[in-house]
């Protein structure tokens, strides 16, 4: 609720303060005292565009603000959180214009952009000039009409909730379906790759010893003849080395006794034969583990061609690395597997919850086509007496193929101006003086039962009088029971019906300047202000009366 607005040097606005009620005021003046100023100045407050020519004095900055009972707004403060802005109970929006032309705007002191402002007092306000139109093409706002009738409300909500999970886990389910489908476009070359390092079936570091044990076999003539020669001359011929070593150790200790000096040389020759006769032994030895077998060598050759090959094919080092590889695709083979009994188990859900959804949505379609026959017939016996006598409103409800966020109805608002049978959008087919009449009759009837923000209406009393404009001014003051309305009119049958009237003047200042005033009415001063509205500036006894009786009832 709008609680304070208050406006400096805004066009031929000064200082001026508004404190509205919390139901309906009603705002009159003669043309062109400033009351669209007014509305133009808390246009700003809703995020309009700013313009340095509405500043009085370029030396001082135009200031709009506006005070916002939000204590019980869960929404406003939800947005609030979502922007980053500290939560007070009385919301204070307020919007400056240098005389540069710099627009800054705040919300509790914290600057924000024009995009965050507008949506955030867009949940405050609406102006009339951009609720009709904009409501009406609103598929949304047409649903919360005929819920709001229906009574169907807490079914939507509950209804919201099915379809949210539907789709959240619509979405899981099309993001693994998405994962099966780029596994199954390398699938098949994937399951050729693990097929064929399967089938090699290497084991560990088997390339790398394979290729060495190669080596060996295929010098192992080479090889076994070195050997020989080897252990040939430590053992045999006509001086082997370790029958000399021998000799020559037990020459020097036969001399030990004599000349103990030579007795380390001694042991340390000893050492030489023992040495020399072992190392003959291992010689000996080796020549037995050198293979010549042919068909080793030509198995041994197999595994190292398979073993390069592959290795070449993958880009890769070593035995172990292609093992690394084989253990990848099969788990992306096992993943694969795994993925799909997810994605079965999943469809099964989604089917589950669709019928549920299904089952919901034609429940609560029920009721609202139910509801919609009395609710026409309502609005257009109101139309009658809000001065549109040949108009009729039609609801067109379809239904949609799958369902949708807010059910699976597809509703809109049609109207015949003219009873000529041709039913259009009502956005289309209507004035803008009928549209704010259509929608103070919609809102007349759903107020109960809608959140609405403070309602402006700027003359929804345009070309109608008498009785039609009374009964605009009941609608008003039924819609005020509910809603903070605030309603420029030029009907007295409207004024009277406020439950507080501000009354726009101009008047000269001290500065010679010819300024927007504003001001509350007491009850006596509401009378006269009627009055004149129905018989001028020297309004008559029966006009005074007039206004009397319309301010009483």
């Amino acid at each position: 609720m709008l609680q304070k607005l208050v406006i400096r040097n805004y066009a031929i606005i000064d200082n001026l303060e508004v404190k509205p009620d919390a139901h309906l005021n009603t705002i009159t003046g003669e043309t062109g005292a400033g009351k669209s100023i007014i509305l133009g100045a808390l246009s700003l407050i809703l995020g309009a565009r700013a313009d340095t020519s509405v500043l009085i004095n370029k030396e001082e900055k135009c200031v709009a603000e506006a005070h916002f009972d939000v204590a019980d707004n869960k929404a406003f403060g939800q947005l609030l959180e979502q922007e980053d802005i500290d939560f007070e109970p009385v919301a204070i929006i307020r919007r400056e214009i240098s005389a540069a032309g710099k627009s800054r705007a705040f919300v509790n002191d914290t600057p924000v952009t024009l995009p965050v402002l507008t949506k955030l007092t867009s949940m405050l306000v609406d102006l009339q000039q951009q609720f009709g139109h904009l409501a009406l093409e609103n598929d949304s706002f047409q649903l919360d009409v005929i819920d709001a009738i229906a009574q169907s409300v807490q079914d939507r909500e509950a209804y919201n909730i099915q379809y949210k999970e539907y789709r959240k886990l619509s979405a899981s389910l099309a993001d693994l379906q998405q994962q099966q489908l780029q596994w199954q476009k390398e699938a098949d070359y994937n399951s050729f790759l693990l097929q064929e390092l399967t089938e090699a079936g290497f084991k560990e570091n088997e390339i790398e010893d394979a290729e060495k044990q190669l080596k060996q076999l295929l010098h192992a003539e080479k090889i076994i003849n070195t050997l020989k020669a080897a252990q040939a001359s430590l053992e045999e011929g006509e001086l082997p080395m370790v029958n000399e070593a021998k000799r020559t150790t037990q020459s020097l200790q036969a001399i030990t006794d004599v000349f103990t000096e030579a007795s380390p040389l001694q042991e340390r020759m000893n050492s030489v034969w023992l040495e020399l006769k072992d190392i003959a032994a291992e010689l000996s030895a080796l020549q037995d583990k050198v293979s010549l077998d042919e068909e080793l060598v030509s198995k041994l050759q197999e595994r190292v061609d398979i073993g390069y090959k592959l290795l070449k094919k993958h880009g890769l080092q070593d035995t172990n690395a292609l093992l690394a590889l084989q253990n990848t695709l099969q788990h992306a083979m096992d993943d694969n597997s795994a993925l799909t009994d997810k994605i079965a188990a999943l469809e099964k859900e989604q089917q589950v919850l669709f019928a549920q959804l299904q089952k919901s949505g034609e429940a609560l379609s029920v009721k609202r086509a139910k509801a919609m026959p009395a609710f026409i017939a309502q609005i257009n016996e109101l139309l009658a007496l809000v001065g549109m006598p040949n108009a009729l409103i039609d609801i067109q409800m379809k239904k949609f193929d799958t369902p949708a966020l807010h059910g699976v109805d597809d509703i809109a608002f049609l109207l015949d101006a003219n009873k000529s049978g041709q039913f259009l959008p009502v956005q289309k087919a209507a004035s803008g003086g009928e549209m704010s009449r259509i929608m103070l009759c919609i809102k007349s009837l759903t107020a109960a039962a809608m959140q609405l923000p403070t309602l402006i209406f700027d003359e929804v009393d345009t070309g109608i009088s008498g009785e039609a404009a009374r009964q605009v001014g009941i609608l008003l003051r039924k819609l005020a029971s509910h809603h903070q309305i605030i309603c420029i009119t030029h009907q007295p049958q409207v004024a009277a019906k406020g439950t507080s009237h501000f009354y726009v003047f101009k008047d000269e200042g001290k500065d010679g300047r010819i300024k927007t005033q504003l001001k509350l009415l007491a009850q006596d001063e509401r009378v006269d202000a009627i009055a004149r509205m129905i018989g001028g500036e020297q309004p008559s006894k029966a006009a005074i009366d007039n206004a009397k009786e319309l301010v009483e009832a």
